[in-house]
């Protein structure tokens, strides 16, 4: 499957549709040898480049009512919603170890998206630069939402949620080479990202940096011609589009375990419904 690439959206909660599909992927062997992930996506990616069917559907739906995970006493006492050293410290280490031999051994190329808060440009960083704990940080800045979580400190950068600068980065997959490409999209085919309503809060809390609010400000047109590229590439048999086709119910930020794992259901059944499909697309 050389030249393929695997392209993963963020999204939050609704990143739950992603892991269904991503352990269907597993199920029947199927791992591509490129894949870049945003935010949730990136997430979800680490569990399935390591090998750990189900692992995601554990963390994100057996500790979403835990106040470490996921809590207004996060973002007051630790200035963010989501418990980032629960999440990316005991979780991986303790709870639900994360296979790091398995991980750094498979052969797939993993490129995670972040922000540069700086330049308000994203910033791309290959597993395999990012050695032992150093992923948890990388993935965690690639995660960390504006106005819900601290900016990250990596490597000289501040860097946030890649999803600012890069929401569905295929065209870096392109870059890289490339040819056909599978995306995971965690929004259902109609939709249009409005745009962006708080710039005056973002001045305010971030105005050292202007990149970011500029980047901020023009996501959703960003967002939208990127949507709008796919659909070309779609038309052109170039790219291999899996999507919500049930009107999505989760937020997000949702802590409804049973809408949750309705949408990780969804994403496995709907991963095997075009099973077939995307097995022909992949050797035509």
């Amino acid at each position: 499957m050389e030249g393929i690439g695997l392209v993963l959206e963020g999204g939050g909660m609704r990143g739950l549709y992603t892991a269904g599909v991503l352990d269907f992927f597993m199920e029947k062997n199927l791992y591509f040898p490129y894949v870049i992930g945003v935010s949730m996506g990136a997430c979800n990616a680490c569990s399935y480049i390591s090998r750990q069917k189900g692992r995601n559907k554990k963390i994100n739906i057996n500790y979403v009512n835990d106040s470490r995970y996921l809590s207004c006493r996060n973002l007051i006492f630790k200035k963010g919603l989501f418990g980032v050293d629960f999440i990316f410290d005991e979780i991986p280490n303790k709870l639900e170890i994360f296979d790091k031999k398995s991980f750094y051994n498979a052969n797939e190329k993993f490129i995670i998206t972040t922000t540069d808060c700086d330049k308000g440009e994203p910033v791309y960083f290959d597993k395999n630069q990012c050695l032992d704990e150093e992923i948890f940080n990388v993935i965690r800045a690639s995660s960390s939402l504006p106005f819900m979580a601290s900016i990250v400190k990596f490597r000289g950068m501040n860097l946030l949620d890649g999803g600012i600068s890069d929401p569905i980065p295929i065209k870096k997959s392109i870059k890289d080479g490339n040819n056909k490409n599978v995306i995971i999209l965690t929004r259902n085919k109609d939709y249009v990202k409005k745009p962006f309503r708080m710039k005056f809060l973002a001045n305010k809390i971030y105005y050292n940096y202007k990149g970011l609010v500029n980047a901020m400000v023009d996501r959703h047109k960003k967002y939208n011609n990127t949507l709008s590229y796919i659909e070309q590439l779609e038309r052109e048999g170039k790219v291999f589009v899996i999507r919500p086709k049930e009107q999505l119910k989760v937020r997000r930020i949702e802590k409804d375990k049973n809408k949750l794992t309705e949408l990780y259901n969804q994403g496995y059944k709907e991963a095997s419904q075009c099973y077939d499909k995307l097995e022909k697309w992949i050797v035509g």
